[in-house]
């Protein structure tokens, strides 16, 4: 063999080799997909969503992968806009190729990207909070957190233990506050409750005094509740001392627990109160807590690789890999419909948004008792003692 045919022996080895090699790498990776807001308005929410992605998955392939194969995560930035959100998700369909999606950070993106995992019956497990993600149930679609209708019973719940009745809100426009809105007027008969002025306010309004001057002057009210996300709910919480209110109970919404909104909120937070996941108050739980080695550990874990304060957000994106990769275990399958199946199995997970219970008809998993009800005191998270 004369020298320039061994070098085309060589670089077709060599090119075959590669081949081969990218082909066993295929093989023995499985794509899992995720669309999230980490820039934008949202970003609060989406940004510890996808470090707690990239945290986690590394951990698992350190570890050996799932059922031996590793996992490609596949992340894309909708900046918070919906329409980018449904390229995404298409991508993710026809190119990537992705078996799963664990993302949607905001209800307006996960809605509009609902209808392509549907079509192509490929599992989505979304992290945002309205109801409408799983209500009604669709086969393929899931979430993690705690529903915006759970958070107006849990508030509701505290507000009747305290014997207050007549409630004044003022919400958000955005997805989430609208759909907060009308879960909180659904269900505040049961709890006896009466919405006695209700306001609302645009998601680039920088003052909320004028409407929040009518409630403080509307007779009657002995607390108000806002339902919303982002920086809307901590201007309303600074207007809200600025008029001297804090001798009228605030409640926010689920959709401010993060340090964020104590820091953006500043003083004027005190006295607020919430419900939030136990993942907030992690090291004041008692030691019998079934959540409080997955909560601490997750902290732990968070902070040690991003230096910031942990948030709920970034642990619905934990329960949600952690959902998926077990029911790819059980599944021993890299097929869709068969993780599907498996995922809608969930049974006494222990996440850090509660304890998760899956069925045919119940696609979270959730039950109120995953809510704690949480109250500013010195800037930080407390946990509200029963009764009081």
């Amino acid at each position: 063999m004369n020298s320039k045919a061994s070098l085309k022996t060589l670089l077709a080895a060599s090119v075959m080799g590669v081949g081969l090699s990218h082909g066993a790498l295929a093989q023995d990776t499985v794509k899992i997909g995720s669309v999230l807001s980490v820039t934008g308005p949202s970003s609060f929410l989406g940004e510890p969503e996808d470090k707690t992605l990239k945290i986690y998955v590394d951990k698992i392939n350190a570890a050996g992968g799932v059922a031996g194969k590793k996992i490609e995560l596949v992340i894309y930035d909708d900046g918070g806009d919906a329409n980018k959100a449904r390229t995404f998700a298409t991508r993710l369909i026809e190119d990537d190729e992705v078996i799963a999606m664990v993302g949607g950070t905001t209800t307006g993106s996960t809605m509009a990207m609902i209808p392509v995992f549907e079509e192509a019956q490929v599992p989505f497990i979304s992290l945002a909070g309205a109801i409408e993600v799983i209500d009604p149930v669709r086969k393929f679609v899931f979430k993690t957190p705690h529903t915006d209708r759970m958070a107006c019973e849990k508030i509701f719940e505290d507000l009747k233990k305290r014997n207050l009745t007549k409630i004044g809100m003022i919400s958000g426009t955005d997805g989430f506050g609208a759909s907060m809105r009308a879960q909180c007027v659904k269900v505040a008969p049961n709890y006896g409750m009466q919405i006695v002025i209700d306001e609302n306010y645009g998601p680039r309004d920088s003052d909320m005094t004028a409407q929040l001057t009518k409630i403080k002057n509307t007779a009657g009210v002995q607390a108000v509740v806002n339902p919303g996300f982002g920086q809307g709910p901590a201007i309303v919480t600074r207007n809200y001392a600025q008029l001297g209110m804090t001798n009228i109970p605030f409640y926010q919404s689920h959709g401010v627990a993060s340090k964020s909104f104590i820091d953006l909120a500043g003083a004027a937070a005190e006295g607020v109160r919430l419900p939030a996941a136990a993942l907030l108050v992690g090291d004041k739980l008692p030691e019998s807590d079934p959540q409080k080695k997955v909560v601490t550990e997750y902290k732990r874990s968070y902070e040690s690789a991003t230096k910031q304060p942990v948030s709920t957000f970034g642990g619905h994106a934990y329960d949600g890999l952690f959902i998926l990769v077990e029911a790819m275990k059980r599944a021993n399958s890299t097929d869709p419909k068969k993780i599907r199946d498996e995922i809608e199995k969930t049974k006494g997970f222990v996440g850090t948004g509660g304890i998760v219970n899956m069925s045919g008809t119940d696609h979270l998993g959730l039950d109120l008792s995953a809510f704690r009800v949480l109250e500013i005191k010195g800037g930080d998270w407390n946990l509200v003692a029963s009764g009081s």
